[in-house]
């Protein structure tokens, strides 16, 4: 699991020595070990139900933006990865990416700038096992929201992938 951090200038400075000793023994996974959060406490030389009651607070003040599992889709075999770039109205972006969003295969769904040279504005990337099953999933996000301007980008190499470090 990993916690993926996200500060108020306010928030940081409510956190204590302890909450960054805990955001940076956490933020790059914890082991999968049948009691996680009491070899965090070890290391801490604290309870393990204070390690519990920091993340939740830090999570509930909005310091820790989201705390979950994260799975590496490339060993599961969903190797065909695209970011679909789509010319929404502008009226229609929070309907649209709603309903992009709701897709399974559907991994990250933002709206961007418009430029003068690039008309996109809501990006979602899919994932899937096939560069057909990933036009398939784009086809049918076009049917469900009736936006058939987009254009399909595959990815060719990950170079990295991480969450923000502290």
């Amino acid at each position: 699991m990993r916690s993926e951090v996200w500060c108020k200038e306010s928030e940081v400075r409510k956190m204590d020595d302890l909450d960054l000793k805990l955001i940076k023994l956490t933020q790059d996974g914890i082991d999968l070990v049948p009691e996680p959060f009491k070899e965090i406490a070890l290391k801490l030389a604290i309870p393990e139900a204070e390690v519990i009651d920091r993340i939740e607070a830090l999570v509930e003040r909005g310091v820790i933006r989201r705390f979950g599992a994260s799975i590496g889709h490339r060993v599961l075999g969903i190797v065909a990865n695209a970011m679909c770039v789509w010319n929404v109205p502008d009226d229609r972006v929070e309907e649209v990416g709603a309903v992009m969003a709701g897709f399974g295969e559907v991994s990250h769904c933002y709206e961007r700038v418009r430029y003068p040279e690039w008309d996109y504005n809501l990006y979602a990337m899919i994932h899937a096992q096939t560069r057909e099953e990933c036009k398939h999933t784009a086809h049918d996000i076009s049917r469900a929201t009736g936006i058939s301007d987009y254009t399909i980008l595959f990815s060719e190499k990950e170079f990295k992938k991480t969450g923000v470090r502290i």
